[in-house]
């Protein structure tokens, strides 16, 4: 193997093993770790109606800036969010971890993901393709944006009280 394709192959180990530890976070209910994982201006949106245009201009099911990130881990931790009272037990299938471009100190990357919730509600499967971008600060990544594209975006929707 030539070095640039080990260089590679070490570049999307590193993406791989961040997204798992994304994931781990979100089933653990480990906020506090999934928000440290974010840059200063970070971005998390989920679409409704499809794939997402212009979040500015079409309706979202979540389009949060890095302040509302913070302010919705925050609430989480008041114990007053009935929705998730008793908290839900999910579990993630992540795969199909692809680097789609890198741009200096960015990568654009892409995953499917399907997470299973179980509540009081009872069981959901939520499936997904999820598109990060990812910034190298220092020597760590850290997520820039995440957009989460879940495959039925199109029709009515159980709560989501949980951070997909």
């Amino acid at each position: 193997m030539t070095t640039l394709a080990l260089d590679a192959r070490a570049l999307l180990d590193e993406v791989t093993q961040f997204i798992y530890r994304e994931a781990r976070f979100q089933d653990d209910h480990a906020y506090d770790d999934w928000e440290a994982l974010w840059t200063d201006d970070g971005v998390y949106w989920i679409p409704a109606n499809g794939e997402g245009g212009d979040p500015e201009k079409e309706m979202s099911i979540i389009y949060d800036n890095r302040s509302r990130i913070a302010l919705r881990i925050r609430q989480f931790h008041t114990g007053k969010r009935f929705s998730q009272t008793p908290q839900s037990r999910l579990r993630r299938i992540v795969s199909n971890v692809e680097i789609l471009q890198q741009e200096g100190e960015e990568l654009v990357v892409t995953c499917n993901a399907m997470v299973f919730e179980s509540s009081v509600r009872g069981d959901t499967v939520w499936a997904s393709r999820n598109e990060f971008t990812l910034r190298r600060e220092g020597d760590a990544l850290r997520m820039a944006r995440k957009k989460v594209v879940l495959v039925n975006n199109e029709t009515a929707l159980y709560s989501m009280a949980f951070l997909i």
